[in-house]
């Protein structure tokens, strides 16, 4: 690759990481959820290995493998670690990739951080009590937002209203 056409993508890169975190913006936190601590040996006792593997790890489970993908009904997702309120199933939208979607989140409840593990950028998100990873946020979601909070199912826990 000539210097020219790396400091072109280098830029470019930048810009769209620059862009994206600040159309993001609108999606962070602004109310402040008391944090918890645990040890890893604590985390472990509480979570199954695929928890613990995407919540700790920062894993990612297999796409459409979680019971999830089929919810329908009328309720709120949950933190499966600290049962922390994420989404509203009003939220949640298929969005065909695998994997729980949701178009926005309950202020406050989730933080993010940048992720290079694939070399591009992505924004991760984390449960804002106990810091759990739950999946990445893109700009290729449906109105109102534009958002796609891309969740592991195994990091929620369904709880359905009641009737």
């Amino acid at each position: 690759m000539d210097r020219r056409l790396f400091i072109k993508f280098a830029m470019g890169t930048g810009l769209l990481a620059f862009s994206e975190r600040f159309m993001l913006e609108k999606a962070m936190a602004s109310e402040r959820i008391e944090k918890i601590s645990k040890s890893n040996v604590e985390w472990k006792k509480l979570l199954t290995p695929e928890q613990y593997n995407v919540l700790r790890e920062e894993g990612t489970e297999y796409p459409f493998t979680s019971p999830l993908n089929h919810e329908k009904r009328s309720g709120m997702f949950v933190c499966v670690a600290c049962g922390l309120e994420l989404f509203p199933s009003k939220y949640k939208f298929d969005s065909g990739t695998g994997w729980p979607s949701f178009y926005d989140v309950l202020p406050g409840h989730v933080e993010t951080t940048t992720d290079l593990k694939l070399v591009l950028p992505r924004t991760e998100y984390h449960c804002a009590r106990c810091g759990g990873h739950h999946g990445h946020l893109f700009n290729d979601g449906p109105r109102p937002t534009g958002l796609r909070y891309c969740s592991n199912g195994v990091a929620l826990k369904f709880i359905p209203d009641k009737a």
